[in-house]
C-alpha cells in the first residue's frame, strides 16, 4: 500500500543533500584521527567542530537524555557507546555513528575502524575481516534498494550476504545479526518510519517508490546476536563478549535510481560491485 507519509518530494530529497555531506565530512575528519592513544571523547569533538563548522547541529544531541555529538562502541560494544575518557588501543574495532540535522533536515551514517596493531596482527585481520562483511552488507542492502518493491528485500540482501561469508573465525558458526535495532526512514527527524531490518522477515515491509530515504544499518558480531545495554543506559555491548560492528548510509530512491546522501560520490565506490551506478538526485 503506498503510504504517502513516508516519502518526499524531488525538492525534500535536495534538502537532505547538504546534510548527508556534512556528516560524511565529520566521519572523514573522525576516520583521520582514530589512532591508539587518542580518548574517544576527542574524536567526539572533532566531529562536534565539523558540524558546528558548516552550520549544522548534532541531531544526536536532539536525542533526549544524549549529550554527546557521536556514539563511539569500541569491542564488544556494537551501537550507542558513549564517547568519553577510553584511550583506544592497538588492535581496538571501534564504530563510530554520527549524524547532522541542516535547515530542518537529517543525515545519519557509521563506519567501523581497526587500530592497526603490528604486534596481534591476527587479531586486527579477523576484526577487519567483521568490518568488511558488515560494509559488504550494508552495500547489498543499498543495491537491493535501487530495484526491489519492498523494503523486506533490502533486509533479505543484508542477511543473504552475511550468510554468504561462510562461518566467523571467533565463534565458527554465522556472524550474528543484532534483531533488536534496525535501520530507518530519516527526513524532518532522525528516526522516522519505515523500519529497515537487517534480515528476512515474513512481512515484506513498506513498498520502495521515489522520494523513500531510509538509513540502511547493519549491526554484525563475530559472535552470538544477543546482547544487553550496560549500566550507563546507552551502549549496547554482546552477552557473549565477542567483537560488534556498525556500517550505515542515509540512501534516497528517487525517480532516476538511488543516491547515497551520506557518501560523497553517491555511492558509487560501494555499488560497483554490485553492478549498480547511483544516480545524482536532479
Amino acid at each position: 500500500m503506498f503510504r504517502r507519509g513516508i516519502y518526499k518530494t524531488p525538492a525534500q530529497l535536495r534538502s537532505m543533500i547538504e546534510p548527508g555531506l556534512i556528516t560524511a565530512a565529520a566521519l572523514a575528519e573522525v576516520r583521520s584521527l582514530v589512532r591508539a592513544g587518542v580518548t574517544t571523547g576527542e574524536l567526539d569533538s572533532a566531529a562536534e567542530r565539523i558540524i558546528t563548522g558548516r552550520g549544522a547541529e548534532s541531531n544526536f544531541k536532539l536525542v533526549r537524555g544524549y549529550r554527546n555529538t557521536t556514539c563511539i562502541s569500541v569491542n564488544e560494544q556494537v551501537v550507542h557507546g558513549i564517547p568519553g575518557s577510553y584511550v583506544l588501543q592497538p588492535g581496538d574495532i571501534v564504530s563510530i555513528d554520527c549524524g547532522a540535522q541542516f535547515e530542518g533536515w537529517n543525515g545519519d551514517s557509521a563506519i567501523t575502524i581497526v587500530v592497526p596493531d603490528p604486534e596481534r596482527p591476527e587479531l586486527v585481520a579477523r576484526r577487519e575481516e567483521l568490518s568488511r562483511v558488515t560494509e559488504g552488507s550494508m552495500w547489498a542492502g543499498i543495491a537491493a534498494l535501487a530495484t526491489a518493491s519492498h523494503l523486506g528485500e533490502v533486509g533479505a540482501a543484508i542477511e543473504d550476504y552475511i550468510l554468504a561469508q561462510g562461518a566467523s573465525e571467533v565463534s565458527g558458526e554465522s556472524y550474528g545479526i543484532l534483531r533488536e535495532y534496525v535501520g530507518h526512514g530519516i527526513g524532518r527527524k532522525m528516526h522516522e518510519a519505515p523500519s529497515v531490518f537487517n534480515y528476512a522477515t515474513p512481512d515484506e515491509g513498506a513498498e520502495i517508490r521515489p522520494g523513500l530515504v531510509v538509513a540502511i544499518e547493519p549491526m554484525v558480531t563475530a559472535g552470538g546476536e544477543a546482547t544487553f545495554v550496560e549500566d550507563d543506559d546507552w551502549t549496547v555491548s554482546t552477552v557473549d563478549g565477542t567483537d560488534g560492528s556498525h556500517w550505515e548510509h542515509s540512501v534516497a530512491r528517487h525517480d532516476g535510481g538511488v543516491w547515497v546522501l551520506t557518501a560523497p560520490d553517491g555511492g558509487a565506490a560501494g555499488l560497483a560491485p554490485f553492478g549498480v551506478v547511483p544516480v545524482p538526485l536532479a
